[in-house]
């Protein structure tokens, strides 16, 4: 099996939060947005700081300074690469923009959906890529609160039709 650095995975990882960050950030300063839809943007947004906090501690335990990945390491590589360039956004510009062009709140909702839906296919795949507990168990904690997100956004896109 493949031994690989925690951080090659991790950053992945972090800068998809990050880039979460940036989008939900910039979604707050809309001029469409009423009380409710702000506060949900804004608890988002610091929960994707918070996600990203968590991969960065993952990064600095030395019990996961080398993860032992599955034999399909390579596929699976490969599979996480065209997740990562098939995103609604790659870059924290790409995702400011994306948010700033949105005409309304519910542009703004379906994007987010969609971003949190790619961030899940991600975190799944490495999860069950990994065969660490500890890693599994971080990786698993932060798939049930974006499945969580995807759900409340739905939800509150739907509200608003």
């Amino acid at each position: 099996m493949s031994t690989f650095s925690v951080n090659e995975i991790v950053e992945f990882a972090v800068q998809i939060e990050h880039n979460g960050y940036a989008f939900y950030h910039e979604a707050t300063k809309h001029k469409g947005l009423d009380e409710a839809s702000l506060m949900l943007l804004t608890e988002l947004r610091d929960q994707e700081l918070h996600h990203e906090k968590i991969f960065l501690a993952l990064r600095d335990d030395e019990d996961l300074q080398h993860l032992i990945l599955t034999q399909d390491w390579e596929l699976v590589a490969s599979y996480l690469k065209t997740i990562v360039d098939s995103r609604i956004f790659n870059t924290e510009d790409a995702a400011i923009k994306l948010a700033a062009s949105a005409t309304n709140v519910k542009d703004i909702l379906s994007y987010a959906v969609q971003f949190e839906k790619d961030t899940l296919l991600f975190f799944h795949t490495v999860k069950d890529a990994i065969d660490n507990p500890k890693a599994q168990a971080a990786v698993a904690r932060i798939i049930q609160e974006e499945i969580s997100h995807v759900i409340r956004l739905n939800d509150f896109r739907v509200a608003l039709t």
